[in-house]
């Protein structure tokens, strides 16, 4: 089984695990076991309605990012890990006195 790494904003969906190992054959089999049958509460955070996977979450297997592969398409080995990444933004700019 393929091991999924669970972001810390994440964990309050999967019971507070930080990994989950899941069966699948490909990354779209995988994540469709985790968000169906082991934990359907994560399915929002990471699935528009549509069913697509949401722009600001980010999966790579290994080191490689799906979107430069084969996307939900891309292989999955028992031996893998993928990681899910959400994309974090915000924040303010600070400009001091002077412009510095």
């Amino acid at each position: 089984m393929a091991k999924i790494l669970i972001p810390t904003p994440l964990r309050q969906f999967t019971g507070g695990a930080d990994q989950v190992e899941v069966a699948g054959g490909t990354v779209g089999e995988v994540l469709t076991a985790l968000t169906t049958t082991l934990h359907p509460a994560l399915r929002n955070n990471l699935y528009t309605a549509e069913g697509k996977l949401r722009s600001f979450v980010n999966v790579y297997v290994n080191e490689d990012d799906i979107r430069y592969s084969q996307k939900d398409a891309t292989p999955v080995k028992d031996s893998d890990t993928i990681s899910i990444v959400p994309s974090i933004a915000g924040g303010t700019l600070r400009v001091r006195a002077g412009g510095r």
